[in-house]
């Protein structure tokens, strides 16, 4: 199906001419054949009018584009002349590479301070960071071309390539930053600790989980009786209160005096083989949340005993 003519422009009334462009839409709509309806995709081009060049998106991206450049001009000059430098001393391969380190230092804390940028306090250190990177590989700049040249002219003009770089760098920064107000920023560090503390939890949680299963286990290959960790004191009442027993012919045992291979022990005596009411016995007995591998682990080595 040819498709209709494409319009040059859309006059509004009282307006001058806008350009428009051509999108197409799609809509689901019914069809009958031989009396059966479905529903079917039609498709339509549109005239839509076409939206004004954000020319400061486009300076934004060409900043952007134009300070990756002086960092990467930077990085390569700076690694050329301190590599060469450093090559009357040792081999060459060695020199370029530890010279890559003088100006990678200072744009490592750019990037640093650039993820940073919603957190001022934090990013100072990266900013005082990055400058005392930029002032030594500026130095080692200068000292090459003034040992190689015997002139401070040619040292000075090229230490002056790292700075120009961290200058457009720190240009393009500012052009993308969203400075917050101070409540805002209050807030925003309030809400960022709570999360923070969240996330830290994570890993020490699971240290002491290892840490608590490595001492079980330990516990369990020598043999010896599991402590009990839990230190809290007695049930409200009176102190020699026994908690109820799920099963009537089991004797009620004083919660937080014994062990879990002890509690298992005594559920075992009194004839109980479920696991679960094992696990009941066992934890209304010790007052911990008794895992089931654990009571399980008992329990094998009773029926083997047995």
């Amino acid at each position: 199906m040819a498709l209709p003519p494409t319009p040059p422009a859309l006059t509004l009334p009282g307006e001058a001419t806008v350009k428009t462009r051509q999108i197409e839409r799609t809509r689901l709509v019914p069809h009958t054949v031989d009396g059966q309806t479905e529903m079917v995709l039609d498709r339509e081009l549109i005239e839509v009018p076409e939206p004004p060049r954000d020319w400061d998106q486009i300076v934004r991206s060409a900043v952007t584009i134009g300070a990756i450049l002086l960092v990467t001009a930077s990085l390569v000059w700076t690694t050329a002349s301190i590599g060469d430098l450093l090559s009357t001393v040792t081999i060459g391969v060695v020199a370029y590479a530890a010279a890559i380190a003088f100006d990678a230092s200072w744009i490592l804390c750019m990037a640093v301070e650039w993820l940073l940028r919603y957190d001022p306090q934090r990013a100072k250190s990266a900013q005082r960071a990055g400058r005392w990177g930029l002032a030594v590989s500026m130095a080692a700049v200068f000292a090459h071309g003034y040992l190689m040249a015997d002139t401070w002219v040619i040292g000075a003009v090229g230490a002056v390539v790292s700075g120009l770089a961290k200058g457009g760098w720190s240009m393009a920064m500012r052009v993308h930053a969203r400075p917050l107000d101070p409540r805002t920023q209050q807030w925003v560090d309030a809400r960022r600790a709570k999360l923070d503390g969240r996330l830290a939890m994570i890993p020490i949680r699971r240290e002491l989980q290892r840490g608590e299963h490595l001492i079980e286990a330990e516990q369990h290959a020598l043999g010896l009786p599991e402590e009990n960790g839990s230190a809290d004191p007695e049930p409200s009442g009176t102190p020699d209160a026994l908690p109820e027993s799920p099963d009537p012919k089991v004797s009620p045992i004083r919660t937080g005096r014994v062990t879990t291979q002890e509690a298992v022990r005594n559920a075992w005596d009194a004839g109980i083989r479920d696991p679960e009411a094992v696990l009941r016995t066992v934890r209304d007995a010790t007052g911990k949340d008794v895992p089931q591998s654990s009571v399980d682990r008992y329990l094998r080595a009773l029926r083997v005993g047995a």
